[in-house]
């Protein structure tokens, strides 16, 4: 496998020249004028020498300004020269300790590596770096702007449809199959079902079916009152008479619909004892071994069950075939897009939740990036070594030449200064 400083290594070395950054043109023209300035001023210096030099006979006082004019071009030219030398031989002459950069590009690799290793990768600076980072407050931020979620979400959808298409399909359902079959399997049965139980019971919902349960058998009861008077009819002697028969029924029906009244109010002793039982049945589930044997027994039942592994096995077949569906991934952007809102709307929100995601990612750089700042620092020295000679002097003349023409500039007028200074002392002693 090719490690992270092989693949900083281009087929072609003209292949990896630095990208252009932005704003490239804008300080290639900046340059320019800067170059046009600074040649300028070494011009009207060797004018005003000339001038001078010409005129120096007929105004003596010329002489200082002479002195000024002479001294400037010297400096001048010696900037120029130092200012040229760090990118190229001078006027094309291959003068020794020249060409500064171009020859040095192996060095100026190696030490930005170890720049950025030593200042920038350290574990204290890293720490010192990323303590005051709101990590989560700008991905909130990020995702609650505009349409990022949205275009997230799309691009989620998309990429699981592209990652399912380009998977083996039935290796890939065998291996979820086989999954979700572990997974169920590593669950135990009896303490899930206490739980799940517990959680239904607390909330309210079997007390909710057990009036649902009520309701509807009183609606049979007053549904069926003619069949039950016929069932009655039948079980009882042809010798009692018929409105014995309906009176007898009408007697059943009446108490049976008396005791499912009865059964709604919460005191009620049948109520009572189903929540009792109900409370049995969930600490049984959660701390018996027979309890818990017996459920996994009938999980290993069911998942020894053909229709049930048709199922599992079917399932992710279905996911697949549903997702090529339009409305489907519709559905499945609008759900991932809720998601990260919601998500983000949290990180925002919840300060408690922020911080701690936060420590999670500050945590997370140091470990990843101190301990690989070796790596990092030797791939920064390759990727610079394989560098376009011509391209990366560009770059770096484009960085800091006009701040370099500045020197030039600067070096004509002290050393103009310097100069008169030096010819005065030198005239009045």
């Amino acid at each position: 496998m090719p490690s992270s400083v092989d693949l900083a290594r281009p087929r072609q070395r003209r292949a990896l020249a630095p990208a252009a950054s932005d704003g490239a043109d804008e300080r290639r023209a900046g340059l320019r004028r800067m170059r046009f300035l600074a040649t300028a001023l070494l011009v009207l210096m060797l004018v005003i020498f000339i001038a001078t030099s010409a005129a120096e006979r007929r105004w003596p006082w010329l002489a200082y300004l002479r002195a000024f004019a002479e001294a400037g071009m010297i400096g001048a030219c010696a900037d120029w020269f130092a200012v040229v030398a760090l990118f190229r031989h001078p006027l094309g002459l291959p003068i020794p300790h020249t060409a500064i950069v171009p020859h040095s590009k192996e060095r100026i690799g190696i030490a930005i590596g170890r720049f950025m290793a030593n200042n920038f990768l350290s574990p204290r600076v890293l720490a010192d770096r990323i303590r005051d980072v709101d990590f989560s407050g700008w991905v909130a931020r990020w995702i609650l702007r505009g349409g990022n979620a949205r275009n997230v979400a799309q691009r989620a959808t998309l990429s699981l449809q592209q990652g399912l298409r380009a998977l083996p399909r039935d290796d890939f359902n065998a291996f979820m199959s086989d999954a979700v079959r572990r997974g169920v399997e590593a669950v135990p049965a009896a303490p899930l079902a206490s739980r799940l139980l517990s959680l239904i019971w607390a909330q309210g919902e079997m007390q909710t079916v057990v009036e649902h349960i009520l309701d509807r058998a009183s609606e049979a009861l007053a549904k069926n009152r003619e069949t039950i008077k016929s069932k009655v009819s039948k079980q009882t002697s042809r010798l009692i008479p018929k409105w014995i028969d309906g009176m007898l029924a009408d007697r059943i029906i009446s108490g049976l619909t008396r005791i499912l009244d009865e059964m709604r109010e919460p005191s009620h002793p049948w109520r009572v004892e189903l929540a009792t039982t109900v409370a049995r049945l969930i600490d049984e589930l959660a701390t018996d071994p027979a309890m818990a044997a017996r459920g996994e027994e009938i999980k290993a039942k069911l998942l020894s069950t053909p229709q049930i592994t048709g199922q599992i096995d079917a399932l992710w077949i279905t996911i697949e075939d549903r997702l090529d569906d339009r409305a489907t991934q519709v559905r499945l952007t609008d759900l991932i897009e809720q998601l990260l809102i919601t998500i983000g709307e949290r990180l925002l929100n919840d300060e408690r939740v922020g911080s701690g995601v936060n420590r999670w990612l500050r945590v997370a750089v140091l470990r990843t990036v101190a301990p690989r700042r070796a790596e990092i620092a030797e791939f920064i020295r390759n990727v610079v070594e394989n560098w376009d000679v011509e391209t990366l002097t560009e770059r770096i003349e484009l960085t800091v030449g006009r701040d370099l023409q500045y020197i030039r500039i600067n070096g004509t007028l002290v050393g103009g200064l310097v100069g008169l200074i030096i010819f005065a002392v030198t005239q009045l002693f």
